[in-house]
Formats: C-alpha cells, sequence, structure tokens
C-alpha cells in the first residue's frame, strides 16, 4: 500500500474522478468549489490539537491550543508541555481527562515507546494501531490525523459529525445509521474517500455561513 501524501494536484485529481461517478458530490463542487487540502505538520503537536478538537467546537479547541503554544514559546514540544502544571493547564483550556492524555503522549516520546516520525512510512492500518494505542487517541483521532497530516487519500472518518451531517443532506444518509452503512456510504468513493469527506466538510462549512 501507498502511503504518498495527498497534494493539492491530486485532490483535483480526485474530485474530477468522484463528481464524474457521484452527481450528488458533482453538485456541491459546482456549488461551492474545490476544498483545501487542510493539511497540518505530523507530530506531537498536532496531535495534541486534535486530542483537543474531541467533542468540542474547532473554535474552543483552537484557542485552547494557541494558549498553550504561546507560554510554550511558539513550540509545543513534548518536554515543554511536561513543564507545565495541571493548574496552568487547566488555565489554558484543558480538561483533567486530556491533560492526562497528552501527558502520557509526551512521556511515551520521551520515553521512546512511540515515534511520531515513524508513522509517515507506515500503512494505513498500523498508523491506526500505534496511535490508538495511546490511551485518548480512538479511532476518529486517528483518521484525522491520517487524513490532515499524513494526507492519506483513502481515509473515511468514522464517528465526524460534521461528515455525518453533510452526508444526511447531500446523500439522504440517516443521521443515526450505524458503522456498516456509514463505511458502505463511502465504499463507492474509494480510494478517494478522504476527498469525498473534504467535500462534504466544505458543503458543511458553507451551509453555515451566514444567509446560507
Amino acid at each position: 500500500m501507498s502511503t504518498a501524501s495527498l497534494t493539492a494536484a491530486g485532490l483535483a485529481r480526485a474530485a474530477r474522478v468522484l463528481c464524474r461517478r457521484d452527481p450528488d458530490l458533482a453538485r456541491v463542487v459546482a456549488a461551492h468549489g474545490l476544498p483545501p487540502l487542510w493539511d497540518r505538520p505530523t507530530g506531537f503537536a498536532t496531535l495534541t490539537l486534535i486530542i483537543l478538537e474531541q467533542q468540542v467546537s474547532l473554535a474552543s479547541a483552537r484557542a485552547t491550543y494557541e494558549r498553550l503554544r504561546e507560554a510554550s514559546g511558539g513550540a509545543v514540544t513534548p518536554a515543554a508541555f511536561l513543564g507545565f502544571a495541571d493548574a496552568e493547564l487547566r488555565a489554558f483550556g484543558f480538561s483533567r481527562q486530556k491533560t492526562g492524555y497528552v501527558r502520557g503522549m509526551a512521556e511515551h516520546i520521551l520515553t521512546g515507546r512511540f515515534d511520531p516520525d515513524a508513522l509517515a512510512a507506515l500503512p494505513d492500518a498500523e498508523v491506526r494501531v500505534r496511535l490508538v494505542a495511546l490511551k485518548g487517541i480512538g479511532t476518529w483521532t486517528a483518521d484525522i490525523y491520517l487524513l490532515m497530516a499524513l494526507g492519506r487519500p483513502d481515509i473515511w472518518p468514522r464517528g465526524d459529525l460534521a461528515l455525518i451531517k453533510a452526508a444526511h443532506a447531500v446523500k439522504g444518509h440517516p443521521l443515526k445509521a450505524g458503522p456498516e452503512a456509514w463505511e458502505a456510504l463511502a465504499e463507492p468513493w474509494r480510494p478517494y474517500r478522504a476527498v469525498a469527506a473534504r467535500l462534504l466538510w466544505q458543503y458543511y462549512l458553507a451551509q453555515r455561513r451566514p444567509g446560507a
């Protein structure tokens, strides 16, 4: 399996393929254009941000992350994170639970038990195995990292609420369908499910704009 990252040109090519296959996605592109890559750097800082994004708004997570980054001198690293007391992290906006998750990840990195730099050379399934072995990282967090940081083209994030709402609107997919139905919905979009996800996120964000 290829571990190549998706590029802007690759996204455009994949979107053309998807639009030929799926008239609903073609209508999304016609109305809203191509989405950005929404790419992120690899490593501890991005994993920290994705953990912060679990079950809260992206704006709230970003605000907490920016307070951490500023207090860290501009670079969110394992050593810098472990230098903060729980009370300081709570003041930034970290919950007790997420503080524990990120502390555990930082300790695993500094002791050599987890190497985020090694993930880029691994297939999708092995990346998931290594990530979900860390406390606080589940399938959704692993998939978002695969999609946005590693740029894998065929990732379909299970349980992503924005995707679920967009799929309901665009495809008439039931909001409370189970995981098997969710996987079946995206099956025709292989091997570009991550591009289909971006198209649906683009639709979701467009619907939330004032006046939409």
